[in-house]
């Protein structure tokens, strides 16, 4: 699904608000018979979740409260995500980690075991295929999340390559957790909400780090980490189990952490500087391109073996021709595809992903331009709806980042 889900769901509340109703409403959900639901599909309309479709799922773009608050809320008190339609494989076998640095940047080797990282699958080209967040659970076993969107373009190129791994004899096998659900749960409550449900401290597991634990009496994948900036978890719960976490953790934070959409999840993201595939990554982009040098890993560096090294590599070593960075800007948001020009008039680049940040109360963005013209500071022109409004490159996150580390 293309596009910011902020954007979506303005888009169909807007065309729902004209004219021919019934039209537009059979042009957005016509296909919902069609649409895959989560374990938590009546729970989100009993709670007035307002469905939408988003990669093949019915998936609710906000409930009763707006997406402004629900953004506030979750970085004050905290929000509950159903993630579930985001898919979740293990690889097993004493060859996983050498299979996997063949796909992705990641030093997965060098992962201790219980600790994660994110990372991006690359092409032949270095360009993304996905990112995602995967977690060394023992040598022989990798869990990772892949994006919704992508899970039918990335288990096929996950498969191709391991079918031709498997056939020179490496060791290695997957299981895609289908029987499993997804929720997030984020911000300063987290924790302490969390800590009421399980025996565990929670306390002693930092950021990235994965563990295998009783939660609310099911047996649960913890990682601590999330797509908000602010701290927090994803707990890979068995779906019989899902509907009874999800009541027990908002009856536990008595109120104050709510059920929350794609529409809050997307400004909160965009508020971390955390890209959205589809919008600020794509397959003809570069991990270097993209800002996720940090994500290579030193010996990867050094020694390559993954798809489009070469490529990567040499960006690494000469510098890529663009960047992606952050801007805010005066007049309306920017949004998706927004041109972006120096003061002079001249074409430097694309808006990939913008809006209104409830938190900041100003407009943020981030896109590419040329290299040269990415430092923090330097002025720009950024169209919207053919009229230049001035911006100003500006670092990211635009919101200070929480997550929980050792002091």
């Amino acid at each position: 699904m293309r596009g910011s889900l902020w954007q979506l769901g303005q888009s169909i509340t807007r065309r729902l608000s004209q004219a021919d109703k019934k039209a537009v409403a059979r042009r957005y959900f016509a296909s919902e018979a069609d649409l895959k639901k989560t374990v938590l599909f009546n729970f989100h309309v009993a709670h007035g979740g307002k469905m939408v479709p988003f990669a093949g799922w019915s998936m609710p773009i906000q409930y009763k409260d707006s997406i402004m608050d629900s953004t506030v809320n979750c970085r004050e008190n905290g929000g509950l995500f159903d993630v579930s339609h985001m898919c979740g494989l293990s690889l097993k076998g004493k060859d996983s980690v050498s299979f996997l640095e063949k796909l992705v940047i990641a030093d997965v080797a060098g992962l201790a075991p219980g600790t994660g990282t994110l990372t991006v699958f690359t092409n032949e080209k270095g360009g993304a295929i996905d990112d995602s967040v995967i977690t060394k659970v023992k040598d022989d076993h990798i869990y990772l999340v892949v994006n919704a969107g992508c899970r039918d373009k990335d288990l096929a190129h996950i498969e191709e390559h391991m079918k031709a791994f498997k056939a020179k004899g490496g060791d290695v096998s997957w299981h895609i957790h289908d029987e499993r659900s997804l929720l997030a749960l984020q911000g300063p409550l987290a924790a302490p909400v969390l800590q009421h449900l399980t025996k565990d401290d929670l306390s002693k597991i930092y950021f990235g780090e994965f563990r295998i634990l009783d939660i609310n009496g099911a047996t649960c994948f913890l990682t601590r980490t999330g797509y908000t900036g602010e701290d927090g978890f994803e707990i890979s719960v068995p779906s019989e189990n899902a509907l009874d976490l999800a009541k027990a953790i908002l009856e536990k934070s008595e109120g104050k952490v709510r059920l929350t959409g794609l529409g809050a999840r997307d400004s909160l993201r965009l508020e971390a500087g955390l890209c959205l595939y589809g919008n600020d990554m794509e397959q003809h982009i570069s991990p270097v391109e993209a800002g996720l040098t940090w994500a290579i890993g030193k010996r990867r560096r050094a020694e390559g073996g993954f798809l489009g090294a070469e490529v990567i590599l040499k960006q690494l070593a000469e510098g890529p021709s663009i960047r992606r960075v952050g801007f805010t800007s005066t007049g309306p948001p920017p949004r998706s595809h927004s041109e972006i020009q120096d003061e002079k008039g001249n074409n430097i680049g694309e808006i990939t992903s913008g809006g209104f940040s409830p938190c900041l109360k100003k407009n943020i963005a981030m896109g590419y331009v040329k290299s040269g013209l990415h430092k923090a500071g330097t002025k720009a022109k950024i169209l919207v709806r053919g009229k230049a409004y001035d911006g100003v490159v500006t670092k990211m996150p635009f919101i200070p980042t929480k997550y929980y580390k050792p002091s």
